[in-house]
């Protein structure tokens, strides 16, 4: 009675350990989402290094967008800003697991 109370006792103590290293082991897509900080609305073009694009646009000032995920790597965003005659871009390289 008390090997199969051992063998019970340690059975659910490693269930949630297993769990957990499944859990921490997979891995999120990068994202990006835009925080217009500027007083007029703004679109932004982001190039990522596998050649696609994502648009995120009309965010409003002192709004922010929902995060899309991205490719991981090398990528540009490039903003449109309403009623200025600059767009300002900047580059910056996407990880997965990070925001």
């Amino acid at each position: 009675m008390k090997e199969y109370t051992m063998k019970k006792y340690f059975s659910f103590l490693l269930l949630p350990i297993f769990a957990m290293m499944m859990i921490g082991c997979a891995e999120e897509a990068p994202s990006v989402r835009v925080l217009n900080e500027r007083p007029t609305k703004a679109n932004v073009q982001v190039k990522q290094k596998d050649g696609n694009t994502i648009n995120i646009n009309d965010v409003a000032a002192g709004q922010q967008s929902s995060f899309q995920n991205i490719a991981e790597g090398t990528s540009e965003a490039t903003a449109v800003i309403q009623n200025e005659s600059v767009s300002p871009a900047v580059g910056f390289t996407a990880e997965n697991d990070y925001n």
